[in-house]
């Protein structure tokens, strides 16, 4: 039996944290699934299926790691998809209080879900999505930072030259 595990998020773009987080996933699990979630919330510049296609070029190199969409709660999710874990970075202490949250409930929910928690690369420690969106819209470098096909997509989406 392959063990599954989904690595979650909004992935508005997919960074190289997020990357380097779902390549040493592979190191533990057989396969790893990049669910990318809709969250009107966070108000997205990339649609879902924008995102969907950039974290699939963006892994393309790995073997074993798809990316699927999902909506509602992650632990369902999981179950559907088959899977035994939910991988979560974490990149500062600040992170780590909610997360803490999220997995005690995931597990109150589905006690046959584990949490795996992975510190970032030290390269990778300070780079948010968000982060990422603002030093391009100021026409900041970010390469390095995520992968070639997000760099023309962040470029060509806010227009940049």
């Amino acid at each position: 039996m392959k063990r599954i595990a989904i690595v979650p998020g909004t992935f508005d773009p997919i960074t190289n944290g997020h990357i380097d987080l779902v390549e040493r996933s592979l190191r533990i699990f057989d396969r790893v699934i990049v669910a990318a979630a809709p969250n009107p919330k966070k108000k997205p510049l990339f649609t879902l299926d924008e995102r969907l296609d950039l974290i699939r070029h963006s892994t393309s190199h790995l073997k074993g790691v798809t990316a699927e969409a999902f909506d509602g709660l992650l632990v369902e999710y999981v179950s559907r998809a088959g899977g035994v874990a939910i991988v979560r970075g974490l990149r500062a202490v600040s992170d780590f209080e909610y997360e803490l949250q999220m997995a005690l409930m995931n597990r109150r929910l589905n006690t046959e879900v584990e949490t795996v928690f992975m510190m970032p690369s030290e390269e990778y420690s300070y780079i948010t999505s968000t982060i990422i969106k603002e030093v391009a819209s100021f026409g900041g470098r970010i390469d390095g930072l995520v992968s070639g096909p997000v760099n023309a997509a962040l470029l060509a989406k806010l227009a940049i030259k």
